[in-house]
């Protein structure tokens, strides 16, 4: 699939569109401003109000004199104390200008190396089973390192948006705490005017908090591994909320892929969510039976991504194929900024299982409820 990049960073340009793909596989083009109308009275809303990192550090690799550019990628929770170690990627000499897939590499890397980051320091505690993957340790205490952040790092750049993003480019309207990696885009959907619309529609509106992780690293073999693990806090209040709607039989709508991740998460042991703190550790995909989110707000997402993977989860191969081709012939625009699509989980999912045949390549699809 080859959609349009959205080069502009803009959250809510006037002309964004909303693909719907509805319970029974019906695909349908909406103008995305009218989204709060597939809602109605009983259902509620969740958003990720993560606000997004500067995530993107640029300095020296100390034993070999390179350019390096470090990606932050995950932490371990999501404490404002808790940022001395990382997981990051490693890029080599080169700036977003270039595309992520065509960066260099960055030198050979090994435990024990130090990095100048310019007034960050980090050495890299070990390597993470890739050799651009590694776990480093920044030196000093937290509020130095917030403080570099804030002063030297920046969001992580995109190739098809041709002027460096600043900070608030990657902020949603519902940005709370600096705890993604990348922006959760979808709520980029959302400003205080929609909310009100919720309110009047009589869909109450909630967040939790998840550590949004990278889209890409660049590397096909790692980014296989995407999503990595994710921290995620989902609050007493927001559970109450869902644990309402339920009883009254309305949706449970997320406002993109992460707060599905964080929500079946908590669910997984008993289908109950719980109030707390977790670290998201599973892949979503077409054998994942969801227990917690009926509808998905999204980007629009090509189908080698974990993001689309994760889609799934709500309808069949079949009818996300069909959706894939909407895309195309109606030049949605894909990429943080821009269009999304709306997704309904089926009652019965068509799930792709192998057909009992010496031809490998044959399907067949069976109904999972």
């Amino acid at each position: 699939m080859t959609m349009r990049a959205a080069t502009l960073p803009l959250q809510r340009p006037h002309d964004a569109r909303l693909l719907v793909i509805d319970p029974r596989g019906h695909i349908a083009h909406r103008p995305r401003s009218v989204f709060t109308d597939l809602l109605r009275a009983g259902d509620c809303v969740i958003a990720n109000d993560a606000a997004t990192l500067p995530a993107s550090l640029r300095g020296i690799h100390c034993g070999s004199g390179a350019p390096i550019e470090i990606r932050l990628a995950g932490r371990a929770s999501l404490a404002p104390h808790d940022v001395q170690r990382f997981t990051a990627v490693v890029f080599g000499a080169g700036d977003f200008h270039t595309p992520t897939e065509a960066r260099l590499a960055p030198p050979a890397l090994a435990p024990g190396d130090h990095l100048t980051l310019g007034i960050l320091t980090a050495s890299i505690v070990r390597m993470l089973d890739h050799p651009r993957l590694v776990e480093l340790q920044f030196d000093g205490d937290a509020v130095h390192i917030w403080r570099a952040l804030a002063e030297q790092g920046k969001p992580v750049q995109y190739s098809h948006v041709p002027d460096p993003l600043a900070l608030w480019d990657v902020w949603t309207p519902i940005a709370a705490q600096p705890v993604a990696f990348e922006p959760p885009s979808a709520s980029f959907v959302l400003d205080w005017h929609t909310v009100e619309k919720l309110h009047a529609r009589g869909v109450p509106f909630a967040t939790l908090t998840h550590a949004a992780g990278l889209s890409s690293t660049g590397d096909a073999a790692l980014d296989r591994r995407l999503p990595f693990d994710e921290p995620y806090r989902i609050s007493a209040a927001t559970v109450a909320l869902i644990a309402t709607t339920r009883a009254r039989h309305g949706r449970v709508v997320a406002i993109g892929t992460t707060v599905v991740r964080a929500l079946e998460h908590a669910a997984s042991s008993d289908g109950i969510v719980r109030a707390g703190e977790g670290v998201a550790t599973q892949r979503i995909g077409p054998q994942t039976k969801l227990r917690v989110v009926d509808a998905l707000v999204s980007g629009t997402h090509e189908p080698d991504t974990s993001h689309y993977s994760l889609l799934r989860a709500f309808t069949d191969t079949v009818t996300l194929t069909k959706a894939s081709e909407e895309l195309e012939s109606h030049r949605y625009r894909t990429h943080e900024f821009g269009d999304s699509v709306w997704i309904e989980r089926r009652a019965c999912t068509l799930q792709d299982g192998p057909r009992h045949s010496n031809d490998a390549r044959e399907r067949e699809q069976d109904f999972t409820c």
